[in-house]
């Protein structure tokens, strides 16, 4: 079949490279010129395990294409994805202005039937407004549909590849068939592709992130809990996931979620509710709940330098809002190191992949380390922020040797307590 992506965001780039994985020919769109002219060039413009090798069989096969014109890619793609910005609006609601604007283009340049696919997350009733939109100036048929992404940043190539559940949203049956036919190489082992009307499918993706962040949210209260009365969350946590009603997956707490998806996503809901005249009580405590987490060692880090953290020198290991991503979005790590700036404390950090985006937003206010141990020279306690993998198995001697005092403050609870206080570092963790 004949796609055409216009966006190549995280969501853009993956569903392109992994539609003409299955052999579809595609033309992927967008306005930044330099972007595409470097993708053309086999530069895989962000951090995806295994997007690289799809992304370069693909367009040495011809199979994947860039252009930063949309005429072309209209004239190319039988199926057009919308994969385009959704950024948080001042008011929490989702800024639907890239998805409306690309869409009175395509309204004004298409010559022949299309589907028109919003994979964007976007609130309930966007494919109407969509539809509306394209309406105004279309001269032929066209359909819009619904198809959310579920794609999880570290394992997004995965997750399109081998989906749990595909979400169609379609009020047309010549359009509900062209997308399963699209879709049937990925679902061979029998999971579903799930048809319903736009709005439910709309609703669908929101529904999912925000009981995914409630969840999170809750284990993090139950954790700040077991530190009041003395329980190990630890346990308590995995008492709880062997229930299957309740399941292992987003049970380990933190110092909050991050992200392009979650925080975003649960203020749109929110807002959709509050538009609806509707509130949505336990979205406000998941917000509320969440913004305070993002810093709940920092009164700690605090107290155990007597209430003055001022030169005080922090080696922060972990960056971005989660592993395998360099994406700094809503990352805690951010709130972390604005409230230590804010206390007179000196940092030096390092992530394997999110360097660069940080120091696109903190420049030379911080120290960048060449290594997770060259990160610990001359600091006085060892902050972790996000759970990258080389950090879960250190060398504890390394680190004792090049800290000014054994302290490490983890907020992603990493190792084991009890084997940690046993190679005599104070230890200060989430919930234990």
């Amino acid at each position: 079949m004949k796609i055409t992506v216009v966006g190549t965001g995280y969501v853009g780039l993956v569903t392109g490279t992994c539609l003409a994985e299955t052999g579809n020919e595609v033309i992927c769109v967008d306005i930044d010129e330099k972007k595409v002219q470097g993708m053309r060039n086999g530069v895989v413009p962000i951090y995806e395990p295994h997007l690289d090798v799809l992304f370069e069989r693909n367009i040495e096969a011809n199979r994947l294409q860039f252009t930063t014109s949309l005429d072309e890619g209209l004239a190319h793609g039988e199926i057009i994805f919308l994969a385009l910005p959704t950024p948080e609006d001042e008011d929490g609601s989702a800024d639907l202005s890239y998805v409306l604007n690309v869409s009175e283009e395509i309204g004004k340049k298409i010559k022949n039937y299309k589907v028109i696919v919003d994979k964007s997350t976007v609130p309930v009733g966007t494919a109407e407004k969509v539809k509306t939109v394209i309406s105004k100036n279309a001269q032929c048929d066209f359909d819009v549909v619904s198809n959310p992404e579920f794609l999880r940043e570290g394992f997004a190539v995965d997750d399109f590849l081998k989906p749990e559940r595909i979400v169609i949203g379609s009020s047309s049956e010549k359009a509900t068939q062209l997308m399963q036919k699209l879709y049937a190489p990925f679902v061979r082992s029998g999971n579903p592709i799930l048809v319903m009307d736009e709005k439910s499918a709309e609703l669908t993706k929101y529904a999912a992130n925000s009981f995914l962040a409630t969840k999170i949210t809750f284990m993090n209260e139950i954790a700040n809990y077991c530190e009041k009365v003395g329980a190990d969350v630890d346990k308590v946590r995995a008492g709880m996931g062997t229930d299957s009603r309740i399941g292992k997956r987003f049970l380990f707490p933190g110092i909050g979620y991050g992200g392009s998806c979650f925080p975003k996503d649960v203020k749109a809901l929110q807002k959709s509710g509050r538009d609806e005249h509707y509130d949505f009580k336990i979205l406000n405590a998941v917000i509320d709940i969440n913004n305070k987490q993002k810093t709940i060692l920092l009164p700690k880090i605090e107290a155990h330098f007597n209430n003055n953290l001022n030169g005080k020198q922090i080696a922060i290991w972990g960056l971005a809002f989660k592993p395998e991503t360099d994406d700094i979005r809503e990352a805690p790590s951010i709130d972390m190191m604005k409230g230590l700036l804010e206390k007179g404390a000196k940092l030096t950090v390092f992530d394997p992949e999110a360097m660069e985006n940080i120091k696109k937003q903190f420049g030379d206010s911080i120290q960048y380390a060449t290594s997770m141990y060259d990160a610990l020279n001359n600091s006085d306690a060892l902050l972790i922020c996000t759970e990258w993998s080389i950090f879960r198995t250190p060398d504890f001697n390394k680190i004792k040797e090049l800290l000014n005092n054994p302290v490490i403050f983890d907020g992603r609870n990493l190792y084991n307590v009890e084997d940690v206080k046993k190679e005599g570092f104070s230890y200060i963790s989430i919930g234990r």
